[in-house]
């Protein structure tokens, strides 16, 4: 399982980010980082955006309660989400790969 810490009001999770692909995903587990592709492109802070999107999306919070802490001009990032435990984001990503 990717690495996922609980921190303060939220969740810290290690990411592979792949810029440019044809669609915005979760991609599996890559070592021990979360896999995530995006179809922005790594300029202007458009990925790192499509990034908190897509992990909005996935763990059901506003994006404003992602942000991307380390990593930001990186493929491997960490983004803390904020209001959810690390229970709520294992069972997500579950989820996430039993529809994929």
């Amino acid at each position: 399982m990717a690495t996922v810490t609980q921190d303060g009001d939220g969740c810290l999770i290690r990411l592979k980010v792949v810029p440019g692909s044809s669609r915005d995903a979760l991609a599996g587990v890559l070592g021990d980082r979360l896999k995530v592709k995006v179809a922005a492109a790594p300029e202007g802070g458009k990925a790192n955006k499509a990034v908190c999107i897509l992990l909005a999306s996935v763990f059901d919070v506003k994006p404003r309660d992602v942000s991307i802490i380390a990593g930001a001009t990186s493929p491997e990032k960490t983004a803390h989400i904020k209001g959810v435990t690390v229970e709520q984001v294992r069972q997500a990503l579950k989820q996430s790969a039993d529809q994929g």
